[in-house]
């Protein structure tokens, strides 16, 4: 009985490290999905300042402005917050770093990653690695993710503990088993990875492992606001996710995104839903919130109450009409996801992206 409590409460402590290594994954994620979007948007540029030119830079002002227009923010104290975490965090600073405060004036800041200073430390380089090795396995056809049992329980993507480090050798990740046991117990200890039941650390051996955090998710900068960590993985088939991008600058980055688009798309909508909610699809909370994260869903349920043929949308008078939305894709992409075919519908829809923005909601459909 003692060992046990002497267990839990290592188990205990080894979680709370985790969460709180988690927390700082998460801002340097959520900070480098933001400068990728600045940089599409023209908000980060060289500006010139009393003759004197600062590359790579933004005004607080308007970023505030640009984080109110993109709902990233509700008003401009929420804005300032945000932006002060990643100040706090060394994600961003000011360009002669004369304010330790950031402030809804006319000033410069910058982001490290754009002028070399940001703070590659150990803790930031087991993040980076995490997300290597995490891409490389998302993009891999092996079947280490698999559907698995253990302790009288199923989980869904799931590594076996002694496959995961055969893999890490033949990809050349690590030298010897010692070494990719060292770092799957890094992994694990920096909130990436965790054991299914959350009771072993990482071992070489038949224990079941799950990635914790999904690198590709989509952040809202609310996040960064919120306390309090996950106690469930993340949904790593949310269609709401970073594209990646050949990248040529080796491994020492967080990945980029591919460039945005304005597409047209025509769909019918129910007369009667044009002020329906977006709903719930079995992908995405309309809350932001870390906690809220739903569990992995192989096969999410179709958000259609019946199927639709296509001489319905056709009819005319009938119940359906006929509207042309027009969205302009941010840096993630266009925030929607369409199922089926002939005629296909909207499965869902990001309450934050830009489909929603533009009005779109879930169910409506598509010839």
């Amino acid at each position: 009985m003692i060992l046990e409590r002497e267990m839990d409460g290592i188990g205990n402590t080894m979680q709370k490290k985790a969460a709180e290594l988690e927390r700082l994954a998460e801002v340097l994620v959520t900070g480098e999905q933001l400068r990728l979007r600045l940089h599409e948007g023209k908000v980060i540029k060289d500006r010139r300042h009393h003759l004197r030119t600062y590359p790579n830079c933004f005004v607080a002002k308007e970023l505030i402005d640009w984080l109110i227009e993109h709902k990233e923010a509700s008003d401009r104290d929420m804005a300032i917050k945000i932006m002060q975490k990643l100040l706090d965090q060394s994600i961003i600073h000011h360009v002669c770093d004369e304010h330790r405060e950031f402030k809804d004036l006319k000033l410069f800041y910058r982001f490290r990653k754009d002028d070399g200073t940001f703070p590659l430390d150990s803790e930031a380089k087991v993040f980076m690695r995490g997300q290597r090795i995490y891409e490389k396995l998302m993009n891999t056809e092996s079947n280490l993710l698999q559907t698995r049992e253990e302790e009288g329980g199923t989980f869904e993507r799931t590594l076996v503990a002694s496959e995961f480090i055969d893999w890490l050798l033949q990809e050349g990740e690590i030298a010897t088993r010692e070494e990719a046991e060292r770092l799957g117990r890094r992994l694990l200890e920096h909130g990436i990875i965790q054991h299914v039941t959350n009771k072993h650390h990482f071992v070489d051996g038949p224990l079941l492992y799950q990635f914790r955090m999904n690198f590709r998710r989509r952040r809202r900068l609310i996040e960064l606001l919120q306390e309090r960590s996950r106690s469930i993985p993340e949904s790593h088939d949310s269609p709401f996710c970073l594209r990646k991008q050949n990248s040529d600058g080796g491994n020492t980055s967080f990945l980029s995104v591919s460039p945005t688009k304005e597409i047209k798309v025509a769909v019918g909508v129910r007369r009667s839903s044009m002020s329906s909610s977006c709903g719930s699809s079995g992908y995405y909370s309309s809350s932001p919130t870390l906690s809220s994260s739903p569990p992995v869903l192989c096969n999410p349920k179709s958000v259609l109450k019946r199927q639709v043929s296509p001489e319905e949308f056709q009819t005319p008078g009938g119940p359906f009409i006929k509207k042309t939305f027009t969205i302009v894709g941010d840096a993630v992409g266009w925030g929607f996801v369409v199922r089926g075919s002939k005629p296909c519908h909207i499965q869902a829809v990001d309450p934050g992206g830009p489909a929603a923005a533009a009005g779109m909601k879930v169910r409506t459909g598509q010839m």
